[in-house]
Formats: structure tokens, C-alpha cells, sequence
């Protein structure tokens, strides 16, 4: 048996109350009530009242009588209505259906697609810029000769920068150590869920700040260190950096 929501037991228990207490002002009330139903109902009472006894006697075949008694009469409502309004349900309000709005998409199509075609035009790229433009490759390396300057590659010339300027152990090791170890710790400090730049000012914050210490280091260590990995000045003494 489907179970009835609750709310709607309580409007037909009002409304049994207000049919109920109608009754008695029936008088005032009959204002309300369209003529046509007022018609029905008294007939259906006088029906219910004088018709529920009536026998009649039909003739039987063989000379006797045959008494049979008129079919009851329907049932009816609070004061002899037969049809009455138990409620109006609005459509829907049975099923309270909240949706959540969602900002998450598949992977696939939608993320590996955009990845598939990114990864198609940095290959055309890399194709077509190699086929006009050529590699600045030098001759073979000479081991009984040393460059000088001796400079790492760029992605390394940070660290060979912080050499010149701390301990071995706390350039290559101690800095670095917790310059990682922070940011791995970022995610659990800044936990907010805003994927706005605006709403993420902490995380922008320190990836700013580990970005353009990294990139100093690795500026100063291209273009302000000549023979030596001595200081210079690039406008004056010339620019000894070589991709």
C-alpha cells in the first residue's frame, strides 16, 4: 500500500474540520454553494430517507408474489453529498526534488579531447620551427680544456648561483629541502575550494614568490656572471650565455 505524505493527511483532516463545522451554519452557507448541487443533494437525501424501504411485489408466474426491495441507495457524504473535494495537490510537491548544481565534467570526452588536440599543435609546432630553424649546436667537448665561465644548464644555474653565495650543504641541500617541503605542505594549509584566482590569494601568493625567487637566481646566473662566475655587467662587459 502506497503511504500518504503526511502533509497531505493534514489537509484533509482540515478539511473534514471545515466541512464538518459547515454543517451546522448550512443556512449562511447556502449562499456559497451553487444551486445545481443544492438540488442534488436534497434529492439524494429524500432518496436515502423515504426510498431505502420501499418493497415492491412483482407478480410471480406460478399466482404467488414475489416481494424484491430497491437496491440501496450510493453513499454519500457529510450531509448527503455525493461528491465532495478532498484537496488540491499541486503538481510536483509530492517529490521535493533538490538539484545541486554540479561544475564537474567527464574526462572523457570533454578533458581528453582538449588534451589530445593541445598535445597535436605543440608537436606541429616543435615540427615546423625545427625545419626552419637549426639546433645552436657546438663542437664536441674537450676534456683537457674547461670552459670559462663553466656554467650549468639554466634550469640548474639557481643552484649554481646560491653556491656562490651559502655553504654547499645549505645551498644544495638545506634551501631546496624547505623550499619543497612548503610546498608540499600549501594544499593542507590553503584548503579552500575557490578555483578563482581572486579567492585563492595565499596559493598565488607563495607559488609567486617561489617562482620569482627561482627566476632571479636564474637570471643573475645567465647574464651577470662572466669569466670566473665573477659579477659583470652584460651592457659592459659582453654576455657570456650560451643556450
Amino acid at each position: 500500500m502506497t503511504e500518504i505524505p503526511e502533509h497531505l493527511l493534514k489537509r484533509a483532516q482540515a478539511a473534514r474540520e471545515r466541512a464538518g463545522g459547515a454543517e451546522g451554519d448550512a443556512g449562511g452557507d447556502e449562499s456559497k454553494i451553487p444551486a445545481h448541487l443544492l438540488e442534488r443533494s436534497k434529492s439524494a437525501r429524500e432518496q436515502a430517507a423515504g426510498g431505502g424501504s420501499e418493497v415492491e411485489a412483482v407478480p410471480a408466474t406460478g399466482g404467488g408474489a414475489v416481494a424484491t426491495a430497491t437496491p440501496p441507495p450510493v453513499a454519500s457524504g457529510p450531509g448527503g453529498h455525493t461528491q465532495r473535494l478532498l484537496t488540491v495537490v499541486k503538481s510536483g510537491s509530492i517529490q521535493d526534488v533538490k538539484l545541486t548544481p554540479s561544475d564537474k565534467v567527464h574526462v572523457w570526452p570533454h578533458l581528453l579531447i582538449a588534451e589530445f588536440v593541445a598535445a597535436l599543435a605543440c608537436l606541429a609546432f616543435t615540427v615546423i620551427f625545427s625545419v626552419f630553424v637549426n639546433a645552436p649546436l657546438l663542437e664536441l667537448a674537450n676534456f683537457n680544456e674547461t670552459p670559462n665561465p663553466s656554467k650549468a644548464p639554466w634550469y640548474f644555474l639557481g643552484l649554481q648561483e646560491l653556491l656562490t653565495m651559502f655553504h654547499p650543504m645549505v645551498a644544495g641541500v638545506t634551501i631546496p629541502g624547505i623550499a619543497l617541503f612548503v610546498l608540499i605542505l600549501a594544499p593542507y594549509v590553503d584548503n579552500n575550494p575557490d578555483k578563482r584566482p581572486e579567492g585563492r590569494k595565499f596559493a598565488v601568493a607563495l607559488m609567486t614568490i617561489h617562482l620569482m625567487f627561482w627566476a632571479t637566481l636564474v637570471m643573475i646566473g645567465s647574464f651577470f656572471r662572466g669569466p670566473g662566475f665573477n659579477f659583470v655587467f652584460p651592457w659592459a662587459d659582453g654576455l657570456f650565455f650560451e643556450l
